[in-house]
């Protein structure tokens, strides 16, 4: 990863805690399921088209069973961070301290186990070149966008619930900071440590659990007004999302 591409991935998120202070209102939020829903189809898209195949590309069962863990791990930190990260905002008044302890543990280890595999991304897509999956990519890395889409929602989330929880605005900005820097500071360890090639296939075979479970959760909940079902806006922005993964390829 270039120096640019570490900025942009720590900036994502103050973008995305920024607005999150600005519409605060519930009368504001309508449009965050759609964000979510752009980013949950975009990282669908793009664990089914490019990172499965590299993945699984001489790995078998051991690559679906790190995929599996992964979903699990997942479903456990979701238990911590209440579900930040596909956009759900669950207010406490008055919170305790404890409560946004419990939020950070759970999101910012999401946020670093997501940003171990890219600083070893030009690894594994060297990885698997010969197999077409692994070929230059003239749009970059469409990991890190991926990962830049879903983290600034997160953070947008994360902002909206402690303000309401009633937390000060000084606390609010310690979190987005330390959020902001885990997934950076992890690609930076891996890009570090140079991983083999074994590794690498696992970690990333871990985050496309996670990416499943956060992408499915976020597309398969119906919209409020529409019982079992998809409203129109959200199913044009599932179709956005998933077009521009296959346009990033």
């Amino acid at each position: 990863m270039s120096i640019t591409e570490y900025i942009l991935l720590f900036l994502s998120v103050f973008l995305g805690g920024g607005l999150g202070l600005w519409f605060d209102r519930s009368s504001r939020l309508w449009a965050l399921p759609l964000v979510l829903s752009f980013s949950g189809a975009y990282l669908l898209s793009l664990a089914a088209l490019h990172l499965l195949p590299g993945v699984f590309h001489e790995n078998g069962r051991e690559a679906g069973l790190w995929l599996l863990l992964g979903f699990l791990v997942q479903l456990l930190l979701e238990s911590l961070s209440q579900g930040i990260e596909h956009g759900h905002i669950h207010v406490e008044r008055d919170a305790p301290p404890w409560f946004a302890w419990q939020i950070m543990i759970g999101l910012c280890l999401h946020a670093f186990l997501e940003g171990l595999p890219l600083g070893s991304y030009e690894a594994f897509t060297e990885l698997h070149a010969h197999d077409g999956h692994g070929a230059a990519n003239p749009a970059g890395n469409p990991l890190l966008y991926g990962i830049i889409l879903h983290k600034a929602p997160a953070a947008f989330a994360l902002t909206a619930l402690l303000r309401r929880s009633g937390f000060r605005w000084s606390v609010i900005l310690i979190c987005l900071t330390i959020f902001a820097a885990c997934s950076p500071l992890a690609a930076g360890l891996s890009a570090f440590a140079q991983l083999d090639a074994r590794w690498i296939q696992r970690l990333m075979a871990l985050v496309v659990g996670s990416f499943l479970h956060i992408a499915t959760t976020i597309l398969f909940e119906a919209d409020s007004r529409h019982h079992h079902g998809i409203g129109w806006r959200k199913l044009l922005v599932i179709f956005l999302g998933g077009g521009l993964a296959v346009l990033s390829l």
